[in-house]
């Protein structure tokens, strides 16, 4: 794998090159040659963004963040959800699924997250490495709610995220921040932008690291509980050149470590990850998109007994690698119509490599391997149609999905087999499709509907990869079936006067086939496809100026239902796991001159439930976070952040009352430069 992204870097090189050194080639032949404008991005949104319901965050939104963290931010989005409450800093990376509109139930993600266009969920897991994406990289993110895989990929079965790095003109040429926090944490970060020619490269780093905080309640710790140590990095190189005045090749390669410490000493985990990316847009008449990707993504775990404390088993490895490309086209062949034409393609395998310990006499009793491979094709059409003011919007896409090499291997410590498991190969064609229209009713209100399907493939972890959080365990399954979704949505746009928009969704969405941890018998629990998981519910987002005052808030409230069959019949009618009824955020911002920003964030989240057949139950949340960013001195600017102002428990886990809990009163103070 390292020897493919050698080639891959190489390959970015070479291709950014020659470009580069046309321009300056081209500069000295024809001074008086239009100016070519290189951003960096994808083609324009589709008309047909505004149909379904899509929210964009700016870059100010981005940037100032309590806690600093991707996740933070997108915790403001209607609908958004990870599988835990916890953060990017003190959860198990395999528990940081993504999901919208409250279809949860396990810890995979259910949105599609895409970086400049390309898929980052981890290849076996699904799971996405949110701590190596640092917010000051990035420029805008756009949330589409709501399935219908389309153009964006298979995978978007609750909706689509994607991430847009920053332009070179959203920033100066050098970003720096640093920061640390009253337990003596720390983080630092940099973004240096150059132009090249007519392009630009843009390296950035980040540097995350502290002891933590303990996630242990004080009347449950013991010697061996130990607080949730963190220590990430992740750094990039991004560049982009014009090929000719329509055409522009961008290319990108980044990697990541992270390593954390959960509720006991030695439960450490680390995540790990390298990839490179090669990406050519035209903007012509004939406009296209050509993405190819490649990743390697490795993942250990140590679990320690919760009653001896010693180690009972050594995840040592998950190596995996995703490869996959897109290639978009948007021919100009009908007036009116945005019509798109496009195919892309996703591989994923990957390998578990555990061993089983002793806990009394550290000695090895299993060793275990599992893997497997997966892999999507996806051809697409869709067309947005203008007439007047009606927008109207129709697509579909066909898949085919495989599942094949799929193995799980148990010995014993002298080699002999304990269990042995080959799965079959299996592949499948399934067609999606999504279709809305929007009207401007009059000039200040929009009015929208759309219905639409999905598809997501299980993972490999879901499918070979058995786990225990004790006294737990999860068991693996191999005969797991694709998810789909069915749903529709009817929607509104108002903007009553020129400084205030709100936003309101109601939707109905059922996932047929939902992948769930279903409880079988008292500690087991087995990976099973439920009949389905139904979500109903109602969004709704307001964003409001006056002066230097901001007001900006979301909500969501959502009617989750399990439908319950065969083995998981008992859990007919329940409540999806981890899955909350009501969230809302409002923050109160004030930007009283340039550079200064004032912003508070009131967040609530209703009670939920840890397990499907609703025994343990997580406790409302009710939370206030405070930011602020005062210019000292030219470019540079002092920051203080606060997170969980009223120092509010925030159960992140209960399981029969052993219980996890999320950030505490935190308070932060750093500088940045050039923001």
């Amino acid at each position: 794998m390292k020897e493919i992204l050698r080639l891959s870097a190489c390959v970015i090189a070479i291709a950014l090159a020659a470009p580069l050194a046309a321009q300056d080639d081209a500069e000295r032949e024809d001074d008086a040659s239009p100016e070519i404008i290189v951003t960096g991005r994808g083609l324009d949104p589709a008309l047909s963004s505004g149909i379904y319901a899509t929210t964009t965050l700016d870059r100010e939104v981005i940037i100032a963040s309590p806690s600093g963290r991707i996740d933070d931010v997108l915790r403001g989005v209607a609908g958004f959800q990870q599988f835990r409450r916890s953060d990017s800093r003190s959860s198990n990376p395999s528990a940081q699924g993504v999901t919208l509109r409250a279809i949860g139930g396990n810890a995979t993600s259910r949105a599609l997250v895409l970086l400049d266009g390309v898929p980052i969920a981890d290849p076996f897991f699904g799971y996405i490495p949110l701590s190596a994406i640092p917010p000051e990289t990035l420029g805008t993110i756009r949330v589409t709610r709501g399935g219908g895989s389309g153009p964006f990929g298979a995978g978007a079965l609750a909706g689509t995220i994607e991430l847009e790095s920053a332009e070179p003109g959203d920033a100066g040429a050098l970003l720096a921040s640093g920061a640390v926090n009253d337990r003596g944490e720390s983080e630092l970060s940099g973004v240096l932008t150059q132009r090249l020619g007519r392009g630009f490269a843009t390296a950035s780093g980040r540097w995350d690291r502290g002891q933590g905080f303990f996630t242990t309640p004080a009347d449950q710790r013991v010697p061996a509980s130990a607080r949730a140590a963190f220590d990430s990095w992740n750094a990039a190189l991004r560049a982009a050149a014009p090929l000719t005045d329509t055409v522009e090749v961008q290319a990108r390669i980044a990697a990541f470590r992270d390593a954390r410490t959960l509720r006991f000493e030695g439960a450490d985990s680390t995540s790990e990850g390298q990839e490179a990316s090669l990406r050519i847009v035209g903007r012509g008449a004939w406009q296209f998109d050509a993405l190819a990707y490649v990743q390697a993504r490795d993942f250990s775990n140590i679990v320690i007994s919760a009653t001896r404390f010693t180690p009972v088993l050594d995840q040592r490895s998950t190596p995996s690698t995703g490869i996959g490309g897109k290639f978009e086209l948007r021919p100009p062949i009908a007036e009116g119509h945005d019509i798109r034409i496009g195919a892309d393609y996703r591989r994923a395998e990957g390998e578990l490599q555990e061993d089983a310990i002793n806990a009394f006499s550290g000695l090895v009793t299993e060793r275990r391997r599992a893997g497997g491979a997966t892999a999507n094709l996806g051809l697409f059409v869709e067309d947005d149609w203008q007439i007047g003011p009606l927008l109207v919007n129709g697509g579909l896409r066909a898949d085919r999905t495989s599942i094949t090499g799929g193995f799980f291997n148990a010995v014993s410590a002298a080699g002999q087999p304990v269990s042995t498991l080959t799965a079959p190969d299996r592949s499948d064609w399934a067609l999606s499709w999504r279709a809305g229209a929007k009207v401007s009713a009059t000039r200040r209100l929009d009015l929208r509907a759309a219905a639409y399907t999905g598809l997501r493939l299980p993972t490999l972890n879901e499918l070979y990869r058995p786990f225990v959080v004790f006294p737990v365990t999860t068991q693996a399954n191999a005969a797991l079936e694709n998810e789909r979704l069915e749903g529709f949505e009817i929607g509104l746009e108002w903007q009553p006067v020129n400084a205030m928009v709100l936003s309101l969704t109601a939707f109905d969405n059922s996932v047929k086939n939902a992948i769930a941890n279903v409880t079988i018998a008292p500690n087991l629990r087995r990976r099973e496809n439920l009949p389905a998981i139904d979500a109903r519910g109602v969004e709704a987002s307001l964003a409001a100026k006056l002066g230097a005052l901001s007001l900006d808030g979301s909500l969501a409230w959502t009617d989750a239902k399990v439908q319950g069959a065969g083995a998981s019949l008992e859990l007919d009618g329940n409540r999806p796991a981890q899955t909350p009824e009501f969230a809302g955020t409002l923050t109160l911002g004030w930007q009283p001159a340039p550079g200064w920003r004032v912003a508070g964030t009131l967040r609530h989240t209703s009670a939920q439930f840890e397990d499907d057949r609703e025994l343990d139950s997580l406790a409302p949340a009710t939370t206030i976070d405070a930011f602020v960013a005062a210019p000292v001195a030219g470019k540079l600017s002092v920051v203080v952040r606060a997170e969980n102002l009223t120092d509010t428990d925030i159960i992140t886990r209960n399981q029969a009352g052993s219980i996890d809990l999320g950030v505490p009163r935190t308070f932060w103070l750093g500088l940045r430069y050039g923001f």
